[in-house]
């Protein structure tokens, strides 16, 4: 169900539409979550201080996180220099400037930087990887929120991530009927 269908309108729909645009003329794989408010609702349940993406497109979800918990900071990674420069511009025009912070490098690399205990992650790269997955547990706080994209599009890699996934350390459940998107917590 769309958010137009229930009364309320996307407040970051003209990003969602300009990041299909863009991945058109820029022939790249930067493709939004394109259910924005489920991350803000996520986000606003935890009351999310602390919040980190792998995989931040042109800015659509790292907006929704901030959206949905306004006394969060976001730190959201990205390769691509194009991808950064138009998140940034999208994220300051929408007045989030001083709460996302945008890092340019590998995902693994950028984020071992970052400190640790992180109430909320997300993974909206590529694939991800079981590095990706050990890398986003080590940011997590017990409790944290691991919120997956991509689980069905690397054939073993992905089953190997699924697997972990359904481990002991996580209490896991796919959020869409296809299995390709879940919710997990590290316990």
């Amino acid at each position: 169900m769309s958010l137009e269908k229930i009364g309320q309108a996307d407040p970051f729909a003209s990003i969602l539409a300009g990041t299909g645009a863009h991945r058109e003329k820029h022939g790249c794989w930067a493709y939004p979550f394109g259910n924005g408010p489920l991350l803000g609702v996520m986000a606003a349940t935890k009351e999310a201080r602390r919040i980190v993406e792998f995989g931040t497109a042109l800015g659509y979800s790292a907006l929704w996180f901030a959206y949905g918990a306004p006394k969060a900071s976001v730190d959201t990674i990205d390769k691509d220099p194009e991808h950064v420069r138009l998140a940034q511009k999208n994220i300051n025009q929408a007045g989030f400037g001083g709460r996302i912070r945008i890092h340019q490098g590998s995902f693994l690399e950028v984020s071992r930087t970052f400190q640790k205990g992180y109430d909320l992650a997300f993974f909206d790269g590529h694939s991800p990887t079981l590095a990706d997955l050990a890398g986003l547990k080590e940011l997590l706080r017990p409790g944290g929120i691991l919120i997956t994209t991509n689980l069905l599009i690397n054939g073993s890699e992905s089953l190997a991530c699924r697997k972990a996934l359904s481990g002991p350390e996580w209490l896991t459940t796919p959020i869409d009927d296809s299995g390709d998107t879940a919710i997990s917590v590290l316990r």
